[in-house]
């Protein structure tokens, strides 16, 4: 009989500790997404910003659209791509995704700078 009145005393539990497990699971969570989704989507818009502040004239290109084209002028928000012989059209900065395959950048050398 007394094991049966010491089992009814713990009727009430301390929430402490499912409150703490509680804010851990949800700062996983939090951790989770932060490193599988919003980590990669900030590093690739950077790598995205800097590869269209360094593209100039003479470079090969593609658009999300899939047309491939030469940049022929820059503007603040616009690139013009010459994309056949007397063929012009006129791009977003944002719509340029990459070089050409097997294009090769062609850097200046350190002696052409000095």
């Amino acid at each position: 009989m007394i094991e049966i009145a010491f089992a009814q005393g713990k009727g009430h539990a301390d929430p402490t500790g499912a409150l703490l497990f509680q804010f851990i699971f949800f700062a996983g969570i939090i951790a989770i997404f932060y490193f599988l989704i919003i980590r990669p989507q900030r590093k690739e818009r950077e790598r995205h910003r800097k590869f269209i502040a360094s593209l100039k004239k003479g470079d090969k290109v593609v658009t999300s659209s899939g047309v491939w084209g030469t940049v022929v002028e820059i503007g603040d928000k616009t690139i013009t791509l010459k994309v056949d012989a007397n063929t012009k059209i006129t791009f977003s900065k944002e719509a340029i995704v990459g070089f050409q395959p097997n294009y090769e950048k062609k850097e200046e050398s350190k002696e052409e700078k000095s």
